[in-house]
């Protein structure tokens, strides 16, 4: 499978959007990110949201986290008919890619979200 990329409609941009999977998605954990997920009804869509807050660093720090992690979410394959918040926690500002990548797919098995009908990862 070759990676996708993440299309206007397979984002969650506004708040609303945002502060529903916040209070009602469930939540996995580790080192690098918090992972928020619930199920959004619309077949064959998944939708992402990624988030750092400014204890991680200034505007370049904090951009460059969500760049890296929306790049890892690229080359993972995921269940459809999700919404997914990626919460990046202060240490990600010394992460590499590569540390980014393995903590992203590390919650989406934990969240029980990988297409298994595909190759894990590239």
């Amino acid at each position: 499978m070759s990676p996708i990329r993440i299309k206007k409609e397979n984002r969650l941009r506004k708040t609303k959007e945002f502060s529903l999977v916040y209070s009602k998605g469930d939540s996995w954990v580790n080192e690098l990110l918090v992972l928020k997920a619930m199920p959004n009804g619309i077949q064959g869509v998944t939708r992402f949201g990624f988030s750092v807050g400014k204890r991680a660093g200034n505007a370049v720090v904090r951009n460059t986290i969500k760049r890296r992690t929306r790049e890892a979410v690229r080359h993972i394959p995921i269940v459809d008919g999700w919404d997914l918040v990626f919460i990046a926690k202060s240490r990600a500002n010394k992460a590499k890619y590569n540390q980014l990548l393995s903590s992203v797919h590390n919650l989406l098995e934990k969240a029980s979200l990988l297409n298994m009908g595909t190759t894990s990862q590239e």
